[in-house]
């Protein structure tokens, strides 16, 4: 009996590891949904951000919920060549204020790994400083010299980045570039602006923001993994007993 529920043990630890590991996949940055389901930006004009062999520097962003009291909840995507960083920006007016600058950066002095932050960009002298923000669900890859980025933002709201009479959704958004100086960013080179943007009118038919218990695709994948594990194991005891 010993030796077998051993055994059955260590199948069910086999199984759990397995259920562990993190599933990878190659972030794809493509122009479908652009004016219709997510705003677009580029440099060049019209440019593809899924031909790596072209330079573009292409950044998108789509409204996911709303809320009026907190602000819209938007999942951004930018992609670009740079051997220091590329980056998007949301700012009420890119001349006077700040601008809300979101990084995606190759470290060339570890291997060109992969990093993210997030910087305020004086508008004025153009000075960078760090800025905490909760980002989720970054994913990112490194092609040599080509980066591609996707990370979701919550309650942004125009009235954190400048004061003003009443609550927005209207912004302007940035992309642009920079050199990486050991780990300190280089000035910031605007390539594209998009003017004055509602980003409201990306939203999805539902405009409230919900909370709901994770779909099954979303669940952990040991979930499927342990209960027909746990059976097995309560039966080889009750056999062996």
């Amino acid at each position: 009996m010993e030796r077998t529920l051993i055994q059955v043990i260590a199948t069910m630890m086999v199984f759990l590891t397995l259920g562990f590991q993190p599933v990878f996949s190659q972030v794809e940055i493509t122009r479908t949904g652009c004016g219709t389901t997510k705003f677009c930006l580029e440099e060049p004009d019209k440019c593809n951000p899924a031909v790596n062999t072209t330079p573009c520097l292409f950044g998108s962003g789509k409204a996911t919920a709303f809320n009026s009291l907190t602000g819209i909840d938007l999942t951004f995507e930018l992609s670009g060549n740079s051997t220091g960083y590329i980056a998007l920006g949301l700012t009420q007016n890119a001349s006077v204020g700040s601008t809300m600058l979101f990084v995606c950066a190759q470290n060339s002095s570890s291997n060109g790994t992969f990093f993210f932050t997030i910087m305020t960009l004086d508008n004025v002298n153009k000075t960078l400083t760090s800025l905490a923000r909760n980002v989720t669900g970054i994913q990112s890859s490194v092609v040599g010299e080509n980066i591609k980025c996707k990370f979701s933002v919550s309650n942004l709201n125009a009235t954190a980045l400048q004061t003003r009479a009443n609550k927005d959704t209207t912004f302007e958004v940035v992309i642009g570039s920079g050199p990486l100086n050991g780990n300190t960013l280089g000035s910031f080179q605007l390539a594209r602006n998009t003017g004055s943007l509602d980003l409201s009118v990306f939203l999805p038919n539902s405009t409230t923001i919900t909370t709901a218990a994770p779909s099954g695709a979303n669940r952990p994948l040991y979930s499927n993994a342990v209960l027909p594990l746990l059976s097995f194991l309560t039966l080889s005891i009750l056999k062996f007993a």
